[in-house]
């Protein structure tokens, strides 16, 4: 199934420098969950595409259109 995705920019803290970046995510995987950080832990969907270290992540959120 071709699942529409959803960009959600992560903020990174390292070595006393931010980093963001912008990964695309599956929708049907962030509506399983109430919060977003949840579906970046726990989603099997999520972590089988990416790792997200959990001690560096400081903020992670839907990017909206403009």
């Amino acid at each position: 199934m071709n699942d529409r995705r959803v960009p959600v920019r992560l903020v990174f803290a390292e070595g006393g420098a931010f980093h963001e970046l912008v990964v695309q995510l599956p929708a049907s995987a962030l509506a399983r969950h109430e919060r977003l950080i949840d579906a970046l832990r726990e989603d099997m969907e999520i972590t089988g595409e990416m790792f997200v270290h959990p001690h560096r992540l400081v903020a992670a959120f839907r990017e909206t259109a403009e």
